[in-house]
């Protein structure tokens, strides 16, 4: 790789300190004053509304008490603004972790999953003192889709139950294939006042989410039906009946019951948390870069995560990460920087001091629904189908993981998916160096008459403080996408016209093309023009497959040509 354009500066390698240093440090350090604080904290108040339900929701479906959900979003969303290294990150409860939680209460029992959620959180804060959190990107692209899609679905099914009212003779079965039948033999139990209220709560959600999308349907919606259900004196099960209410205080921290036998029989669900955990809060803060154009730093963020982790099973909570919805709705929210995430858990204690009683009357359906439509929005719908039709190794990938996720384990899924990805690569390398044989990936020097009909250099493009050329050399993957990706997002915050030479690219994956199909998009936001240089077919194909083509990027034979046409771009009446 290497860069063409303006002389950039050498960057001093960062001290440990700076790398480490919590971004509310960094926005306080910037200045910070009543405006930055006013909108703070609508966007704290907006993501707190958000989380309020969503938190009870995903506990309960974790087979946890409603009140350890929002301990853990007060707890650990607190720890996450506070100390980490991301400005907009929201963390707390999670439905990822759903599956993973629910199996670890069924086999160790609570104090079981407060003493996993502890030890996860050093082992995260280890990743990040090691510095090992830029290897988490590592994972190729259609694993995390995958994964991410069969979490979705047992979400779902894990909430047929409560959505219709079923009476089961025994124990719920946990593993989907089992599942199934037993929630088809409970259908004659079905109760009409919980499928009304279920539909109701998701009818509502959607039907706001498209009329009027800045009203918080999730709130309105468990609102209404607990409303509903206590005036017409529904017989439905609620958070009162079945958990007897919600406490009106936080309860004093306490260290989870320990012992080595205990540790020891813990440690898998500990080590699937800090995996899901970290895969999940990176992938949160890489959305809010991508939405405001900031970056975070991945090894604080993991260190912060890890002492949120600890914070919250000190307070009886459960596992916190940093969770993409909620984060989202912050920057569209109008966050300025942490502050908004510490008041988001501020306003949910306030809750939790002064309303907890109310919490006793929302309808376990309502919450049901309310999951039922997270499960829907988890699932990256154009981004599966888009990687079955780019290409067969792709899809193989995508599949593999998918049904490992549902029929088997998570952290099989996400080693098995990231093997195939490595496969796949390797395989894809062979196919590149047998077709083209005559190009070393390590070029051989070259007399200059050998170099055909090449123009004679011209050093405008190099002092052009407007037009950046960057080259990229050798293959384009997994293993290589996130380090470039935050290179060329670099250099596109200093330049109107980015151009990229793929001219010594014999092929890129997947992953690769989802992150050139990011940093388009941003781009394209801020007005940068991007073009690509050099492309060979089957690299044009694959990037055509993922959404990137004209108008959001231009395609040049040559280098000469894409800066050429970026002269003209820029020389162009604004607008013409």
């Amino acid at each position: 790789m290497s860069e063409s354009g303006p002389a950039q500066p050498r960057r001093a390698t960062p001290s440990f300190r700076e790398l480490f240093t919590p971004k509310l440090v960094t926005i306080l350090r910037e200045g910070y004053g009543p405006a930055q604080f006013r909108a703070d904290a609508v966007a704290g108040l907006t993501v707190a509304i958000v989380a309020l339900p969503l938190s009870m929701a995903i506990a309960i479906a974790s087979g946890a008490s409603p009140a350890q959900g929002l301990y853990t979003a007060i707890v650990g969303g607190f720890l996450v603004s506070a100390l980490g290294g991301s400005r907009f990150q929201i963390g707390g409860p999670a439905g990822a972790f759903i599956v993973l939680v629910a199996a670890t209460v069924q086999a160790h029992g609570i104090d079981g999953l407060i003493l996993a959620t502890a030890l996860s959180g050093l082992i995260l804060a280890a990743l990040g003192l090691l510095r090992l959190g830029t290897y988490i990107k590592f994972i190729p692209y259609p694993v995390t889709v995958g994964f991410t899609a069969g979490i979705a679905v047992i979400i779902f099914a894990s909430q047929l139950r409560e959505l219709l009212g079923l009476t089961l003779p025994g124990p719920e079965p946990g593993p989907l294939l089992e599942k199934l039948p037993a929630l088809w033999q409970g259908l004659p139990s079905l109760d009409a006042a919980t499928v009304v209220l279920s539909l109701a709560t998701i009818a509502t959600i959607l039907g706001l989410k498209r009329l009027w999308p800045q009203v918080p349907g999730m709130l309105v919606a468990v609102a209404g039906t607990a409303a509903a259900s206590a005036l017409l004196g529904l017989p439905v099960e609620t958070i009162g009946t079945r958990f007897g209410g919600i406490p009106g205080s936080l309860p004093l921290p306490a260290l989870p019951e320990l012992s080595v036998a205990k540790a020891v029989a813990v440690l898998p669900s500990a080590l699937a948390f800090a995996l899901l955990g970290s895969i999940e809060s990176l992938l949160s803060a890489v959305v809010a870069d991508g939405m405001t154009g900031r970056r975070h730093r991945s090894n604080c963020e993991l260190l912060a995560q890890g002492v949120a982790n600890v914070g919250s099973a000190l307070f009886g909570g459960i596992c916190v990460t940093g969770t993409i919805a909620r984060t989202a709705t912050n920057v569209r929210a109008g966050a300025h920087g942490p502050v908004a995430g510490i008041l988001h858990a501020a306003f949910l204690l306030l809750f939790v001091l002064v309303a907890a009683p109310l919490a006793s009357f929302i309808p376990l359906a309502s919450l049901a629904g309310v999951l039922a439509v997270v499960a829907w929005n988890m699932v990256e719908k154009q981004a599966f189908a888009t990687l079955l039709r780019a290409s067969r190794g792709d899809a193989a990938v995508l599949l593999t993981t998918f049904g490992l996720t549902v029929f088997r384990d998570l952290t099989e899924a996400i080693v098995v998916g990231f093997a195939l990805g490595s496969v796949l690569f390797i395989h894809r390398m062979s196919k590149t160096t047998a077709i083209e044989s005559h190009t070393p990936f390590v070029p051989e020097d070259r007399a200059d008459s050998a170099n055909g009909g090449r123009r004679p250099y011209d050093e405008a493009t190099a002092t052009d403080p407007d037009i950046v050329v960057y080259r990229i050399s050798g293959a384009f993957f997994f293993g290589a996408a996130a380090s470039i990706g935050s290179v060329l997002d670099r250099i596109a915050d200093s330049h109107r016209v980015l151009v990229v030479d793929f001219a010594a690219v014999p092929f890129l994956d997947s992953t690769a093309a989802n992150t050139l199909e990011g940093l388009a998009r941003k781009a394209s936001q801020r007005g940068v023009r991007v073009l690509l240089a050099g492309t060979s077919a089957e690299v044009r194909r694959e990037l055509v497959a993922h959404g990137i083509e004209p108008p959001r990027v231009t395609f040049a034979r040559s280098i000469e040509e894409a800066v050429a046409e970026g002269r003209r771009s820029l020389a162009a009446p604004a607008g013409a």
